[in-house]
């Protein structure tokens, strides 16, 4: 299936509310959704929402530190892991259990250590610092097919100058959710952000 390439980041979410805001985002037409690892019960709202959603949306982890973590988001039914460091060990594990890989770079160094180690795409973190001249800059040298996101601090308002500096795509976090949104809530960001998306996107 395709996916446009905006990842929900579900910072602090809870297995009880974890179908609910899956459904809502899933509906606006986000099909990649990460629960990062320092959730509460993480590994069951992944396991949950890969059920539930097999065929209909990818669901991964996020903040993915070592082989162990990367080795249970496999065995629960995750599909893709994103980092918030280059770890080469992670990277590779990742590629290993058949799962795409998006780890956090900042600097050259890292992105190309990431993409020696097999990233399927490099997450720009924090975007708001570098911010899209940085990351035009770095897009000179980079291989043309490696897929680029833009995550902290980017958001519906800023997309355009993100595509403009080559982005591919965005890892969105406090923007669509943060603890104790309701799924209608979460809808109404996903939505926007679709729409912005959509009407962004370099053709």
């Amino acid at each position: 299936m395709d996916h446009r390439h905006i990842i929900a980041i579900l910072r602090g979410i809870t297995p009880s509310e974890t179908l609910a805001v899956c459904d809502a985002l899933v509906a606006a037409g986000i099909t990649m959704i990460e629960v990062p690892l320092n959730s509460p019960d993480a590994f069951r709202s992944i396991s949950d929402a890969a059920k539930a959603f097999d065929g209909r949306a990818l669901i991964g982890a996020g903040t993915v530190l070592s082989r162990a973590d990367v080795d249970r988001v496999a065995e629960v039914g995750g599909r893709f892991v994103v980092s918030p460091d280059t770890n080469a060990e992670v990277i590779a594990a990742t590629i290993e259990r058949g799962m795409t890989s998006y780890p956090g770079v900042f600097s050259p160094t890292d992105a190309f250590t990431a993409i020696r180690s097999g990233a399927t795409g490099l997450k720009f973190f924090p975007a708001e610092i570098l911010g899209p001249k940085g990351i035009k800059a770095m897009k000179a040298v980079l291989p043309p097919s490696i897929p680029l996101y833009a995550v902290g601090g980017a958001n519906p308002d800023n997309f355009a100058e993100y595509f403009a500096a080559g982005c591919a795509g965005f890892g969105l976090g406090t923007y669509i959710y943060k603890p104790g949104m309701s799924a209608t809530d979460v809808a109404a960001k996903a939505q926007a952000a679709v729409t912005a998306y959509d009407q962004g996107t370099p053709r």
